[in-house]
């Protein structure tokens, strides 16, 4: 039986999503985004497939030989016709498993394949060039950017098979990513940034943005992260470490709590110093939701 590709394409999310561009807030290759006027013009741009015309396109690209044999006009898409492309990195390490044991709960990881599948259909849509990174105890997956339909496909199918496992060191997954970036990008980062190196993590991030390119990490947390809501005795287990840990957890609250707010502090705060945008996604809330209102606030701010 062939595999759903389309797992992580929920209708009802992009329905509410799908009229809001993702677009970079900084200047790429030269040219203001969202704006599909090749600063590529002539024999050094690679051919990637055709579309049907639509009123507004540059008739010089219209395939005439296409034409005779259909009697339908389509236009010539080249592989760097796009000026955005847009780097979706999701973390796919063992923490980004958890989901507190409830029945039906959605995953970090899952939420996060969520997330990557919705704007990389955007960037799709909007006819721009979409690239997809997984990486757990390294960068297994990297798909480079193309506005085709086969290599959304292709992303799809990654997101639906790529499994969960390894820990992950962050800033040597983001100093790897950053070599192989080739051209200023929009890198949107799906992580829940757990690392023991969080200096490290920070100038990964760092050398992204100082390298030109438009930097957003999403970072996604649970709601019983977030709220350490446990009354109980509970044991706690590593997901990434085989230890555990028998607690009172009506002791640690207060300290987990003043833990996690200043980490998400510093998170922020580092961001902002290097022009990124940092927004928490939390698993519980609505996806479409939690989308579209950031998209709308990035939108705005342009």
């Amino acid at each position: 039986m062939a595999e759903d590709y389309s797992k992580y394409l929920d209708p009802k999310i992009l329905n509410k999503v799908g009229n809001l561009e993702v677009k970079a807030r900084l200047i790429v290759e030269g040219f203001m985004s969202g704006l599909h006027e090749s600063p590529y013009k002539g024999s050094s741009v690679e051919f990637a497939e055709h579309r049907e015309y639509v009123p507004g396109d540059d008739i010089r690209y219209l395939d005439w030989k296409v034409y005779a044999k259909s009697d339908r006009y389509y236009i010539k898409e080249f592989e760097e016709e796009t000026n955005l492309k847009a780097y979706v990195v999701v973390d796919t390490s063992n923490s980004m498993t958890y989901t507190g044991g409830e029945a039906n709960k959605t995953s970090k990881l899952d939420y996060a394949k969520y997330v990557a599948a919705s704007i990389l259909y955007l960037v799709q849509k909007q006819r721009d060039a979409g690239a997809l990174v997984t990486f757990g105890d390294g960068v297994r997956s990297f798909l480079p950017p193309s506005s085709s339909g086969a290599h959304f496909r292709n992303c799809m199918k990654e997101l639906t098979e790529a499994p969960a496992e390894g820990e992950t060191d962050l800033g040597a997954i983001f100093n790897e990513i950053a070599e192989r970036l080739r051209s200023r990008s929009l890198v949107i980062i799906l992580s829940d940034l757990f690392d023991d190196n969080e200096e490290g993590m920070l100038r990964g991030l760092h050398r992204m943005a100082h390298r030109g390119h438009d930097v957003v990490v999403f970072h996604v947390l649970d709601k019983d992260e977030l709220e350490f809501p446990f009354e109980r005795m509970t044991r706690f287990e590593g997901l990434e470490i085989d230890e555990r840990i028998l607690a009172d957890p009506r002791a640690l609250r207060e300290a987990y709590m003043n833990e996690l707010s200043e980490f998400q502090t510093r998170m922020k705060s580092a961001c902002l110093s290097g022009r990124m945008d940092y927004q928490v996604l939390d698993t519980s809330r609505p996806l479409d939701l939690a989308l579209s209102t950031y998209l709308a606030q990035r939108a705005g701010t342009r």
